[in-house]
């Protein structure tokens, strides 16, 4: 935002008081204005208005310059630390079943993921994200990036079968550390989403859990459906090597309080800084004025009035 204005406006009041004085102080005013006034006694009429005009020009550039004029532009400097989040997503066959959502029955407790995590992703304003889903394989669904609205548009087209019907949910940890591991973001955050039982996954348990251990990446997971659905032991162990934090979802409402809290938790550091650039104009009038000057003296000097 810019803004013109004075350093000094009080200064602008001299302009009155030569004004002032231009009235009541007669020949006196001359000897204010500039020196040697004998010498800029006005004798020929027609040469009045002319050197009236440059003399008042340069009086008041003076002035003005004196005031010291200046734009004033504020705006301020957002420092972002963002921070680098994989979501690994379940598209197993399990996510077929309904009565997730008790606002509406019928929709699958996949459909109901997808809704979710395109808001979890809305509003992560200066993260990278990117998606991992699977099933009897992981695979990257997308690559990290700040493109939100693609990222939207790619979790609604998944489909659930596109991977396979078993869980893998090892080899997806695996797959997403991977790909944090590629990162230079200093936080890097994973977020498992599944409702079923590793059965499928070519990588131990052990070696993931030690895995995990061994990077600095934060580790949430999330089971949702009933308690029997998925190992909650299991999903504990693996959020507390990933020094996370475990949660289930039993319904649609309450898995999107459980990305709403770790949306709170992991908070994007931002760094405000207000900085003030002032651009002083005082140069423009103080020439004008000098040049005022010199072309009142010159025609004087020439023209003999």
């Amino acid at each position: 935002m810019s803004q013109f204005s004075f350093q000094y406006p009080f200064v602008l009041l001299l302009i009155l008081f030569f004004v002032l004085c231009a009235k009541y102080c007669k020949e006196r005013s001359r000897a204010i204005f500039f020196p040697h006034v004998e010498k800029l006694i006005i004798k020929n009429k027609k040469s009045l208005s002319f050197l009236t005009l440059l003399k008042w020009l340069g009086i008041i550039s003076a002035v003005i310059a004196l005031a010291s004029p200046v734009i004033t532009k504020s705006y301020t400097n957002i420092k972002k630390e963002g921070r680098d989040i994989v979501l690994i997503v379940d598209s197993s066959a399990s996510m077929k079943k309904s009565g997730f959502d008790l606002k509406n029955p019928s929709r699958s407790k996949f459909d109901v993921i997808k809704d979710v995590i395109a808001d979890f992703i809305e509003k992560r304003e200066y993260d990278r994200i990117g998606m991992i889903t699977f099933a009897d394989i992981a695979f990257i669904a997308s690559p990290l990036t700040f493109e939100k609205r693609f990222l939207r548009d790619i979790a609604k087209m998944q489909k659930l079968g596109i991977a396979g019907k078993k869980t893998a949910i090892n080899d997806a940890i695996v797959q997403s550390y991977s790909m944090l591991s590629k990162s230079k973001a200093k936080s890097k955050i994973a977020i498992l989403l599944t409702d079923g039982v590793d059965n499928v996954s070519k990588v131990s348990f052990e070696d993931t859990k030690h895995m995990i251990e061994e990077r600095d990446i934060r580790l949430y997971t999330i089971g949702i459906g009933g308690s029997k659905d998925y190992d909650g032991k299991y999903l504990k162990t693996l959020a507390k090597a990933g020094k996370g934090e475990a949660s289930a979802a039993r319904s649609a409402a309450m898995l999107d309080n459980i990305y709403n809290e770790i949306n709170k938790l992991e908070v994007t550091k931002l760094d405000h800084k207000k900085i003030v650039e002032q651009t002083h104009l005082y140069i423009y009038p103080l020439y004008l004025a000098f040049l005022s000057l010199i072309l009142f003296i010159y025609y004087r000097n020439t023209k003999g009035v």
